[in-house]
């Protein structure tokens, strides 16, 4: 099976006048991975930055790295998802990942995070079968 490439990027852009730190894969992984994965699903958990230049304040961002490391624990990685990216800012964090199948992923989505407390977020499903969210991102970062 091809392996998905484990190299991550950091970067900074700057949207409607607030900085937003984005974490996301260095490259596309393997067609025949893409292909197996059409499904790209945004996990959005809105938050009041405002007196903090857009930034969760520490309490929050506690509790966001909680989830993330939750979402980390999430089994199927390749088969049924793979993370894409992160992005956090302008009052917004996103957890962004590529899917299978919707059913499977929530199914092991709320198995890994059966132990936590609940968190403020909502999860969208957008038929993305070309990638094109994260290859606007990859060409986004390209020229800075």
């Amino acid at each position: 099976m091809a392996q998905a490439e484990d190299t991550w990027t950091v970067g900074k852009m700057n949207i409607k006048g607030k900085p937003v730190i984005y974490k996301f894969m260095s490259q596309l992984p393997d067609i025949t991975i893409q292909k197996k994965l059409p499904w790209l699903t945004v996990i959005s958990w809105k938050y009041d930055g405002s007196t903090n230049n857009g930034m969760p304040i520490t309490s929050e961002n506690e509790q966001m790295i909680a989830l993330e490391d939750g979402l980390e624990e999430i089994s199927g990685e390749e088969s049924i998802y793979l993370p894409a990216y992160t992005a956090t800012g302008n009052d917004l964090k996103e957890f962004v990942f590529y899917i299978s199948d919707r059913e499977a992923f929530i199914n092991n989505l709320n198995k890994s995070l059966s132990s936590h407390s609940s968190y403020p977020i909502e999860i969208n499903f957008y038929k993305d079968e070309e990638w094109s969210d994260l290859t606007k991102l990859l060409e986004d970062f390209k020229g800075s």
